[in-house]
């Protein structure tokens, strides 16, 4: 793996603008079209907010919190806090005031970055809290309130600092070393407070080194960035682009995003699985709504795919007649799906929670590869990904160069080492020696297995459910492959822990499951959803999914009962993190009697 030169993100930032400097770095949404930036642009403006930062007062390793949805103001700010030697801090706009709070006290932050006035006011009403605080700075808007200022004034800031102060800002940069604190991001905190993962800069160098090693991406790519970067998988996008120094597209409005590709034309992407998902299940739905001579088309093109999917998963490609069908289904079928995403995609790739072999053989199937891979806050995001010459369906593929894997003899659990690992839990030595042993492994808490070198995970270690038989049963496993049958699942929990079998709660796609009833023309079409979750043909219709997946369980995993719930999980309510990760104890004491009626 080659290494690169640089100490820390800023300076590999300095290195990348000293290189290509005129070459295109980002293209960002404006009223109309795509704007662009230069990498030789981007460091004036990081160079202009960076020595803002060090005109109030910042000192290195002091964080500087993001609060915004994914956008290329967000970028150049995390870019900026680096360069002046200080640490980001995330946050997700969906945080809590009190979650938001937390994390600034917890953090000791110096200057929150917010995106406008309603994430202004939300830091702002609870400044009492937060004595260190210096400055809250708007992406847009403004407010003429105390500690108050826009971006622009910032960077105004930093310029006559930065002509007052000559080589001041080039000292800063080469003060920050590998093992200076980078980013300091919070855990989802699904079972608890989110903890503080303190990640410096060499994390990041690795990462990026990693990313490069791999061979799959190059100046000549252009990515579609839309994860949220208060997410670690977002994060780790940067690190790469900046390295390998290809250009990127920021929006992260989910709304616009199939419009955006369009547009765009990437050559990769990024997702969580979900996102998958819900693409598949519109476009099986689509041609079923169509009928007639287009879903029998759908359904043999899909049938041609699949069989050249799983020649080619093992290294083969189709011959004679069925390479002649597969031309057809392509010009037929494939070719309009992969134009839906630009018509450039070379590959996605899938993180954060676990791909069904479902989905990934569908997409294969049209022509689009998702490389799957793995890793945590912990581990810098990218730990394992397969690769477009080396892939398994259901892995999470090999570990990047530098990474060791193992998993404990004794209960299954991945451990994790190398240069991508934390430095430890943000003012919580207890809680670090818990999950960093003295050999530098890192314990993940997930349960896996390796196969030919590829990792699979099969669920998290405090997830397993155990029934009173004794069986152990992976719930993610279950939920996933339910998720990909049935269109008209949203949601999907499985429960059953010291309980004689497994049960399942669900929410439902709304727009799907209104559809679906009104070509039956039947009246709770037009009923509340809550009605809805109670039909009786709509409950038929998902106990045949749940059937189809329980075909592919043992018996005991499968699913003996299920209801369905009124409405979906939610931040606003508590059942999901500001990731969007469910909180199974939460739902699981909320949903207490419905889960009980199941038992009884």
């Amino acid at each position: 793996m080659a290494s690169t030169t640089a100490r820390s993100l800023a300076d590999m930032l300095r290195q990348r603008v000293k290189a290509t400097p005129d070459r295109e770095a980002y293209l960002y949404p404006t009223d109309p079209g795509w704007g662009r930036l230069t990498w030789r642009e981007v460091g004036e403006r990081v160079r202009a907010l960076a020595c803002g930062l060090r005109a109030l007062g910042l000192q290195n390793e002091q964080r500087c919190a993001l609060l915004a949805a994914t956008s290329l103001d967000w970028v150049l700010c995390d870019f900026a806090i680096m360069s002046a030697a200080g640490a980001t801090t995330t946050i997700y706009p969906s945080n809590t005031p009190d979650e938001t709070a937390f994390i600034l006290k917890d953090a000791n932050c110096q200057v929150v970055f917010v995106e406008n006035e309603e994430q202004f006011h939300k830091v702002a009403r609870r400044r009492g809290e937060l004595p260190e605080l210096k400055a809250i700075v708007l992406m847009r808007g403004r407010v003429d309130e105390p500690l108050a200022m826009t971006l622009d004034q910032l960077a105004d800031e930093g310029r006559t600092w930065d002509a007052a102060h000559p080589g001041e800002f080039e000292r800063v940069v080469e003060s920050v070393t590998p093992e200076s604190l980078a980013t300091l991001v919070y855990t989802s905190g699904t079972t608890g407070r989110p903890k503080g993962v303190e990640l410096p800069h060499d994390c990041w160098l690795y990462e990026a080194e990693a990313i490069d090693a791999l061979g799959i991406l190059t100046p000549e790519d252009l990515q579609y960035l839309w994860l949220p970067l208060s997410h670690i998988f977002g994060k780790v996008l940067e690190a790469a682009q900046i390295h390998i120094g290809f250009p990127t597209a920021v929006d992260g409005r989910v709304d616009k995003m199939v419009d955006n590709l369009g547009e765009v034309k990437p050559t990769f992407v990024a997702a969580v699985p979900r996102v998958f998902e819900k693409v598949q299940n519109k476009v099986v739905l689509t041609a079923q709504e169509a009928g007639g001579a287009k879903h029998k088309i759908f359904e043999w093109a899909f049938g041609v795919g699949r069989e050249v999917s799983r020649l080619r998963q093992n290294g083969q490609e189709p011959r004679g007649v069925l390479s002649l069908k597969h031309a057809i289904a392509d010009r037929l079928v494939f070719s309009k799906l992969r134009d839906r995403f630009g018509g450039r995609i070379r590959y996605f790739v899938s993180g954060s929670a676990p791909l069904s072999r479902e989905v990934a053989e569908f997409f294969h199937a049209a022509g689009l590869q998702i490389l799957e891979g793995y890793g945590l806050t912990e581990t810098s995001a990218a730990t394992c990904v397969n690769r477009p010459e080396k892939y398994r369906f259901g892995t999470v593929g090999p570990a990047l160069p530098g990474m060791e894997i193992r998993i404990a003899p004794e209960d299954g659990e991945v451990l994790v080492r190398g240069r991508g690992v934390m430095r430890g839990y943000h003012g919580l030595p207890e809680q670090t020696r818990e999950t960093l042993d003295p050999d530098g492994w890192f314990h993940t808490g997930d349960i896996g297995q390796l196969e030919d070198g590829l990792l699979r995970i099969t669920d998290r270690k405090k997830d397993l459910i155990k029934t009173s038989g004794g069986k152990y049963v992976a719930p993610q496993m279950i939920e996933s492959r339910l998720k990909a049958v049935c269109p008209y699942i949203n949601q999907a929990l499985v429960f059953g822990n010291a309980r004689n079998y497994c049960v399942a709660l669900m929410t439902l796609d709304e727009e799907a499951t209104r559809k679906w009833l009104a070509h039956r023309g039947s009246p709770a079409a037009e009923a509340a959803l809550a009605e809805i979750a109670r039909d009786t043909d709509v409950r038929g219709l998902l106990q045949g999914f749940v059937d189809q997946v329980n075909g592919t369980l043992a018996s005991f995993e499968t699913i003996k009962k299920f209801d369905v719930l009124p409405a979906d999980f939610t931040t606003d309510a508590g059942e999901l993190t500001a990731s969007l990760k469910v909180k199974r104890r939460v739902v699981e004491d909320k949903y207490r009697k419905e889960l009980d009626a199941l038992y009884a």
